[in-house]
């Protein structure tokens, strides 16, 4: 982690806070730093002016943390305790301290991370119960939300075309980095078309009172299944982020189902409320403002990559997850995620299956497995042992590049459907390599090299072990002898499509490397 300033330092030591709490945790966003301190979280807005907000003064932060608790008690009074101040004594700071503010920070009770919707997603424990009820709080909490001429004003054409053309403005630098250029150009040509197109039906949506003061940031990380389902964080330093279609807001939240990859809850959310409210012509919205909700997170999540008080790491994960959120911006949009096609490469016993096998449960990713193709070709079963001499029989140079034909024919089916996909082969020809990076550029796909790389002895106890468990994979460790001095190195590519995999590592940390290595690369 960065160099932090003297007060978060200060902030984290226990004795700063009333309760004297064992230990401190520091979480942070872009725009503040949080203090886990036991039962509570104190948290503190950084000193920023980031065109959209502006906390450069002590004034403002305090105005605006007296604006979050009156804000965020509309659907979570229990939680948002109050705003204390923060003192300096003798060098140290103090929260809840008498004397002269230095700074002020919103008091919270501390929710059970392991109730927090997006944890609950990524676990497959959210029910579609579970999303009824969240939708029927939603239906209600809108239904009572102020609106006014001034509120409804910010569901106009004029606000609608300003949001989305900033969207854009402040993504431009990120052009070849988090996003490819021709989605970036397509979804502009999206957004115009539409507004353009729905001009009249956003109009309508002004006359029939649909634009309220929402939450404004209502994804699932903002959500806590505990005793009852409290929603927290929303936009307190924005009004224009705030006011807006209840549509919009709806739209948010099932984009971010969708991101966690339940687009079935996603749905039966917004069935859930359009049955609550009435509201029919969310349908016609749903996807756009999906779209500019996406697009919306991917920027966010951008910003991080300039962030000074981020580590490496935490940038690189903000960057892959930026990709993901353009990426669906762009599906719902019309268009299709730019796919991946990732190749194994390595000597055989170098863990290239393990690897293979891993990132594509991980990821969602189309799995081409060269033994098990080659074997279909032949005709044979995949549990089958051959006991062919290096070079021969279906390891032939002939039944080879049968097996490649084939591998790459299937990859070219996945890509051309717009999904991912890792091809599971040792590729030791650098001629097969080259063919499939021409078929990534042939497709627009993003294309990447992981050459798996293991000791001699790590090696021949795998290939051991593989023998007792009968694997699909033929090879012996007298075929790792002979392809060693066969094997094309892996030269002439840019170093950014190239990563070397260290096999011997927990897989865990394999894993979490190779993502890291992909978000830093564009």
């Amino acid at each position: 982690m960065s160099e932090l300033p003297r007060l978060v330092q200060g902030l984290l030591q226990p004795s700063a806070y009333p309760h004297r709490p064992q230990a401190v945790s520091l979480g942070q966003t872009q725009m503040s730093f949080l203090f886990f301190s036991g039962a509570y979280v104190y948290k503190v807005k950084k000193p920023v002016d980031l065109g959209y907000l502006d906390y450069t003064t002590l004034d403002r932060r305090r105005h605006f943390c007296h604006q979050e608790v009156v804000l965020n008690r509309r659907l979570c009074p229990e939680v948002y305790l109050g705003v204390v101040p923060v003192v300096e004594v003798g060098g140290r700071f103090i929260v809840e301290g008498e004397g002269e503010a230095v700074e002020y920070a919103v008091k919270m009770l501390r929710l059970p991370q392991e109730r927090m919707m997006d944890v609950l997603l990524a676990r497959g424990q959210v029910t579609p119960d579970m999303v009824q009820a969240l939708a029927g709080k939603l239906a209600e909490f809108h239904g009572r939300a102020e609106t006014n001429p001034h509120i409804a004003a910010f569901g106009g054409l004029d606000t609608i075309n300003t949001n989305v053309e900033e969207n854009f403005s402040q993504t431009e630098r990120y052009i070849g980095l988090a996003i490819a250029e021709p989605q970036f150009r397509h979804l502009r040509e999206y957004n115009s078309a539409f507004i353009r197109d729905k001009a009249r039906l956003f109009d309508a949506r002004v006359e029939r009172g649909r634009i309220r003061d929402c939450h404004g940031d209502l994804h699932a990380a903002h959500i806590c299944f505990s005793q009852g389902i409290c929603i927290y964080d929303c936009i307190e330093f924005n009004d224009r982020f705030r006011y807006s279609d209840v549509a919009s807001e709806i739209a948010f939240l099932a984009m971010d189902m969708d991101f966690h990859r339940h687009s079935e809850l996603s749905r039966a959310f917004v069935e859930a409320y359009i049955s609550d409210c009435g509201d029919l012509e969310i349908w016609e919205l749903l996807d756009f403002y999906k779209c500019y909700r996406a697009y919306v997170r991917g920027k966010v999540e951008s910003f991080k990559w300039d962030d000074p008080y981020l580590s490496a790491p935490e940038k690189a994960e903000a960057l892959r997850r930026a990709r993901r959120y353009f990426g669906l911006a762009y599906s719902y949009a019309g268009g299709r995620p730019q796919p991946l096609l990732l190749i194994t490469a390595g000597l055989v016993g170098t863990g290239k299956t393990r690897l293979a096998q891993a990132l594509a449960e991980r990821w969602g990713l189309a799995l081409v497995s060269s033994d098990v193709t080659r074997k279909e070709l032949a005709g044979i079963a995949p549990s089958e042992r051959r006991w062919e001499d290096y070079g021969t029989g279906i390891y032939s140079e002939e039944f080879t590049r049968r097996t490649y034909d084939r591998i790459l024919e299937l990859a070219r089916s996945y890509l051309e459907q717009g999904q991912s996909v890792i091809v599971d082969a040792s590729f030791k020809r650098a001629e097969a390599r080259a063919r499939a990076r021409s078929l990534a550029r042939e497709l627009g796909a993003r294309f990447y090299v992981l050459e798996c790389r293991a000791d001699e002895e790590t090696i021949r106890a795998r290939l051991e072990q593989r023998l007792r468990e009968g694997a699909v994979s033929d090879g012996r460790w007298e075929i790792y002898q002979e392809q060693k001095h066969d094997f094309d190195p892996i030269a002439g590519l840019p170093p950014s499509e190239h990563i070397v995999v260290y096999t011997t590592l927990p897989l865990e940390s394999i894993l979490t490397g190779v993502e890291s290595r992909l978000a830093g690369l564009g």
